[in-house]
């Protein structure tokens, strides 16, 4: 892509939560417009994207390839990031692959599929580290990398392998959502003495960015993301040194996560809310993070933290240094410090499920 006029990039999965760090990130400038797609441009998080300079939004769903072809046609840039948990993993691993077809077909000059890392493969095929909503990111993203052995020429392609973010340490309706009890903040989860590669979504825009920045360099890349590995003790120490107020860590069986933490009242459901429950390849809440908390505990994810530094010098580096960033933006916003913002009254959903409360349209 000529680094002299505007390329034009097609999104999907925009409105979630790192879909609108990369767009802010690719519109910041007048190097790139946006096209993104959505199935309620009149929500808020489509108005807010619409705001900006250089967006537009197409309307439908990624489920149509109608509507996939109108988006990718006249853009020479793609950035696809299916929400696993409104289509379950079979529906999102069609789409993803047809995703990649249809932008080859309709002239995508290089095409940024948005990733999980692949923790069965990854902990040699050991059922105890199946993560529906990860597995079925990572198959794709190998089978894209793949393809781009063959259409690399025609059609750059990178994989861009984030993780869990570090926003849902403190947002309700997420794995890891802690509480407030007697005046401590608690994380209770099932992680025993490992640790969560958590990525800030700040830096998300940051990566994609310089991604379509150096195509010749990104072509056939897995870029994996993080902040750091942190364990859960570190993360409410530092907690503790931002706010001045107690945080705890108390690792918790698995049986009892799923009766009385996050996800309990849902832990029968499927974990892709639009899956037939009654389909024999549909995993429930349970069961995918069941081993969604086993890649964590027992360390199956690596990043290379050197090449992040070289491609992101400026990057967050800790949960400390997160924690003080967010504290001060908070407090500038006047939404007060994090101690304030982590009572149930304040607390404001990061992702997109908790938002809509898992009742989207596939």
């Amino acid at each position: 892509m000529s680094s002299d006029t505007v390329s034009k990039v097609f999104v999907i999965g925009g409105t979630g939560a790192q879909g609108i760090p990369v767009i802010r990130a690719l519109v910041s400038d007048e190097k790139y417009s946006v096209r993104f797609l959505s199935r309620d441009p009149g929500s808020r998080r489509a108005k807010d994207l619409l705001a900006l300079d250089n967006v537009s939004v197409l309307e439908g769903s990624f489920a149509d390839e109608a509507v996939l072809r109108e988006g990718f046609r006249g853009c020479d840039g793609a950035f696809v990031n299916i929400d696993g948990f409104n289509t379950g993993e079979k529906t999102e691993t069609y789409w993803a692959i047809r995703s990649y077809e249809i932008a080859i077909e309709e002239g995508v000059k290089f095409f940024v599929y948005g990733n999980l890392d692949y923790g069965l493969k990854k902990s040699g095929y050991d059922t105890r580290f199946r993560t529906g909503h990860y597995d079925g990111k990572g198959r794709v993203g190998e089978w894209i990398l793949f393809q781009n052995q063959v259409n690399g020429d025609r059609m750059g392609a990178a994989v861009f392998t984030t993780g869990p973010y570090i926003e849902m340490v403190l947002s309700p309706g997420t794995p890891m959502t802690p509480t407030v009890e007697d005046g401590v903040l608690t994380w209770r989860v099932p992680l025993g003495e490992g640790a969560v590669p958590h990525l800030a979504l700040e830096d998300c825009g940051y990566y994609v960015r310089w991604i379509f920045d150096h195509p010749e360099r990104a072509n056939g890349i897995d870029l994996g993301v993080a902040v750091d590995h942190i364990a859960y003790a570190d993360l409410a120490a530092a907690f503790e040194n931002v706010t001045g107020h107690p945080a705890q860590y108390i690792d918790t069986d698995l049986d009892t996560y799923f009766r009385d933490g996050p996800l309990g009242r849902i832990a029968d459901a499927p974990a892709g809310y639009n899956a037939d429950p009654n389909d024999k390849s549909t995993m429930n809440v349970r069961d995918n993070f069941t081993g969604f908390w086993n890649l964590w505990k027992h360390g199956v994810v690596e990043r290379d933290y050197a090449l992040l530094d070289e491609i992101h010098p400026n990057r967050i580096r800790s949960a400390e240094e997160w924690f003080r960033r967010e504290d001060q933006r908070g407090r500038a916003l006047g939404k007060g410090g994090l101690w304030e913002r982590v009572q149930l009254e304040n607390r404001a959903p990061i992702l997109k499920t908790g938002e809509d409360l898992r009742t989207g349209k596939l």
